[in-house]
């Protein structure tokens, strides 16, 4: 039997997220297909997403934005989704911002919305509202969070020039996006604690490093 082609790939950066796999890959939408791209995890995760379905891409180079590119590139279907991998995102509300996209955006990110007082620390808050100020003056586009989870065609999505292969990515898809003309929307999502220890906005270093990155993109 000739496999069906999804039409949404939601790409799914992965280091070491055993413990939130499950609960995320339960969550991708009937019609979508989950792309777990391993960022170097040790904890088996490869595994478990191969068992639950998912195609599992290999990224040698470290780095979120290298693996968010390297499941932008295993992508086949004609949009395309990036989500978190740490059960913090919904990956099921990648089917609302694709509603938005077919409604003549172009590119839709989830501005996202605490459930809890424990979601979203403090410091990554008050940084997230400091960047977002920035690129709204950059761009014009009225983003108050330049969140983890957004979808676009996947081929325009390709010809973007995106250089930055850390933290910085997200922003810079905006950026080139901004820059391309195209129409770029925000949709609220529910954010939730996540699961296991995070590696990035979970610390004030991990914090810092990520404003460092994406400074350095807007500074570009």
């Amino acid at each position: 039997m000739t496999p069906v082609t999804p039409q949404l790939d939601i790409v799914l950066p992965c280091l070491d997220e055993a413990g939130a796999l499950p609960w995320v890959l339960d969550r991708i939408p009937p019609g979508a297909r989950a792309v777990v791209v391993d960022n170097g995890s040790t904890d088996g995760s490869p595994d478990i997403a191969r068992a639950r379905g998912a195609l599992v891409v290999t990224c040698d180079r470290r780095g979120y934005g290298a693996a968010c590119h390297a499941g932008l590139e295993a992508a086949t279907a004609e949009f395309v989704a990036f989500c978190d991998c740490d059960a913090s995102l919904d990956p099921g509300d990648a089917l609302r911002l694709l509603d938005g996209i077919r409604a003549g955006a172009d590119l839709v990110v989830g501005r996202r919305r605490p459930v809890s007082r424990g979601a979203w620390s403090l410091h990554a808050r008050v940084a997230n509202v400091e960047l977002a100020r920035r690129v709204r003056r950059r761009t014009g586009a009225d983003l108050r969070d330049v969140g983890p989870l957004r979808v676009a065609r996947r081929e325009p999505l390709l010809a973007l020039p995106i250089a930055d292969r850390r933290s910085g990515y997200p922003v810079e898809t905006v950026l080139r996006a901004a820059q391309a003309g195209w129409t770029i929307v925000q949709e609220d999502v529910d954010y939730a604690p996540r699961t296991g220890r995070s590696k990035v906005t979970g610390t004030v270093r991990g914090t810092l490093q990520a404003v460092r990155d994406m400074s350095a993109v807007l500074a570009s």
